[in-house]
């Protein structure tokens, strides 16, 4: 999801109270990405904008003539490139701009905003039009943001060093291994669920505090999004993704909006237009790793 090579490892909170916090939020994200979700979180906005036209200067916006994107400071591969969402480079940046481009917006009237992850989906207004970077649509975040459609669909992965290579390579493997995730993420609940490990997992403000620990053996296994697992172990010598969850529904990513924001509805309709088209797939193709070969982990 999220790994920086440079950053320096922050100490790792392993309370009581954080760990309740983590579960009552990950309690909500089991059925992270049902279609049934999705829809409702999209729904209600949708009939009250259904008649609206999505003409650039009709839309509800944030900054008139302008579309406002947010997503997190750094901007982590593969989803960005060069910690520059205005690249255009990277498969979120890439789809940003695509759906601007549908909106009928040129590559200049698009505005980059900084928005924590943890921060994105807490209820109230927002200082941006939609916020695009790993969010996985989940029914309690819905509960007080609005979700577009899902532009991608994600497996949870493990990542391993090679000497615990063989444990990580099953479920029953894992439940000896010491493991960690990002706080407030559906790899939380993954490890809750599909692993149900003998020992409480560490938690993390970022992935790539997470990388740290990795490396430096305070964890033996670092459990994030399938793309994200792919292109942390590629910078980790020596590490491997070890195989993805199969038990957990998969996980849907969606452009998250204020609660109740019209112009989900013209985004919407955007992000079904890049998909009959298959503009959709080829970014994928272009900026994700094929990762087929990644064992299902039992």
């Amino acid at each position: 999801m999220r790994l920086r090579s440079s950053a320096a490892l922050v100490a790792v909170v392993l309370t009581a109270a954080s760990l309740a916090a983590c579960s009552a939020k990950n309690d909500s994200a089991t059925d992270a990405g049902g279609s049934a979700s999705t829809g409702s979180a999209s729904t209600g906005s949708a009939s009250s904008a259904s008649a609206a036209s999505c003409a650039p200067a009709d839309l509800h916006l944030y900054s008139p003539g302008k579309l406002t994107v947010a997503t997190d400071s750094p901007a982590y591969a593969p989803w960005f490139k060069k910690d520059d969402p205005s690249n255009g480079q990277g498969f979120e940046s890439a789809v940003a701009y695509a759906v601007a481009k549908q909106l009928g917006f040129s590559a200049d009237q698009v505005t980059w905003t900084k928005q924590a992850f943890n921060t994105s989906y807490t209820p109230g207004a927002k200082k941006f039009d939609f916020d695009i970077n790993q969010i996985s649509i989940t029914p309690e975040r819905a509960k007080v943001a609005t979700f577009s459609d899902g532009y991608y669909t994600a497996d949870q992965a493990v990542i391993t060093l090679d000497k615990n290579k063989d444990k990580a390579s099953s479920l029953a493997g894992l439940k000896s291994l010491k493991l960690g995730a990002e706080t407030a993420t559906t790899s939380l609940t993954a490890i809750r669920d599909d692993v149900q490990p003998s020992s409480q997992p560490l938690v993390f403000d970022t992935d790539d505090q997470a990388k740290q620990a990795l490396l430096h053996g305070q964890i033996d296994g670092l459990v994030t999004d399938l793309p994200s697992a792919d292109y942390i172990s590629s910078e980790i010598k020596g590490s491997t993704v070890a195989g993805r969850f199969s038990n957990s529904e998969p996980e849907e990513f969606g452009l998250l909006f204020a609660k109740g924001n019209p112009l989900v509805t013209c985004v919407d309709q955007a992000l079904a237009t890049l998909k009959s088209n298959g503009t959709l797939d080829q970014l994928q193709q272009q900026w994700l790793a094929n990762m087929e070969s990644v064992p299902v982990l039992k």
